[in-house]
């Protein structure tokens, strides 16, 4: 079997969450696990996150296999329903559901339901993605409160820019402004807005990469916050090579030798989700010891520095990320973030989860 593993820890999950609710211990918290719960596997996170007061999806097949795995928590469909029929699955798994537009509001009122669901209206503070303006806000609102197929309103917003010490001024003043004096809870906070926002904590905090021991803020290590890495991405050595000055390493010759070098083939590429576009110097670590990728990445294969680790062989062991080398830090070397290399863990990355 090829060496690489993706392995995920159960009680870094169980730490992180404690770490959220250490933020925000007056909110319940909806642990989002959308896009396979950042890579790292449905089911495998749920495991490690079973004692969160709901989950978040984005598609109702996810909250199925939630149900079906016997989780009985709200799971919350964070796009809502894309088409009227998916209603009938909102009713029969018990499903609480975003609602971003007026027509999602005419299917609710159409519907035809077992019983009524909780519905969190979504309001667009100022990121101009999905959610209704403040003018149309009110309206909405009245005609959720007037359907007999809505048994409970949450009022929420996401912010654009929590991650900057004063990114949700703006957006709060336009939170106040609509939701102000209104009886129902409010979602407000993600998980840079749950680290450094405590003025949108509310009823309902939605954390996501914070869950998974990746930082939302840039200038931040998720060490800083508390927070402990879920995956380690792992592989082996498979092959050696003593390179001389001059010499290059892979495709399109990216990296050339100054001086007598030994390179370890490692069986990881992009085609395991590894950033193709990572340079030569992006940080990763032979037995334990850190060094730095060599040259381009292959599509199941890249090279590494190990001229200073005298015991590299094949076999030795590689982290790509993980617990010595924080997948924040593979992210900013490849121009990009955590949040990317954590989702874009391939299919034939096997996972193995322990604690």
């Amino acid at each position: 079997m090829r060496p690489i593993v993706a392995h995920l820890s159960l009680a870094a999950l169980r730490h992180n969450l404690a770490q959220v609710k250490r933020y925000a211990p007056a909110a319940k918290i909806i642990s989002v696990v959308k896009a396979n719960a950042y890579g790292h596997g449905l089911l495998n996170a749920a495991q490690g996150l079973s004692e969160t007061d709901a989950f978040a999806v984005l598609n109702p097949s996810e909250a199925i296999a939630l149900r079906e795995a016997g989780y009985t928590q709200p799971i919350l469909l964070l796009e809502g329903v894309f088409a009227p029929e998916q209603l009938l699955e909102v009713d029969r798994y018990r499903l609480d559901i975003v609602v971003h537009q007026m027509q999602q509001i005419a299917w609710l009122q159409q519907a035809a339901l077992s019983a009524p669901i909780r519905v969190f209206l979504k309001l667009d503070s100022g990121m101009h993605r999905l959610g209704l303006s403040p003018a149309e806000y009110p309206q909405a609102l009245s005609a959720l409160a007037a359907c007999a197929n809505v048994c409970e309103i949450v009022m929420m917003t996401h912010f654009a820019n929590a991650d900057l010490a004063d990114g949700v001024e703006q957006a709060m003043h336009t939170v106040e402004a609509v939701m102000a004096n209104q009886p129902y809870a409010r979602s407000l906070a993600n998980s840079a807005a749950v680290i450094q926002q405590p003025q949108t904590h509310a009823d309902w905090v939605r954390p996501g990469i914070m869950l998974y021991g990746a930082s939302p803020i840039a200038d931040q290590h998720a060490s800083m916050l508390g927070l402990k890495p879920v995956m380690t991405l792992q592989s082996a050595i498979i092959a050696l090579q003593s390179i001389q000055a001059g010499e290059s390493v892979g495709y399109g010759s990216l990296f050339t030798a100054d001086q007598p070098t030994k390179v370890g083939i490692v069986a990881c590429g992009y085609a395991d989700g590894y950033p193709r576009h990572a340079p030569t110097g992006t940080p990763i670590a032979v037995n334990g010891q850190l060094t730095r990728t060599l040259g381009r990445v292959s599509m199941d294969m890249l090279a590494v520095d190990v001229t200073g680790i005298p015991d590299a062989t094949v076999g030795s062991i590689v982290e790509l990320w993980g617990e010595q080398v924080p997948v924040d830090e593979v992210a900013q070397a490849a121009g990009t973030i955590g949040y990317e290399l954590l989702c874009a863990v391939t299919a034939r990355v096997p996972f193995k989860h322990y604690g």
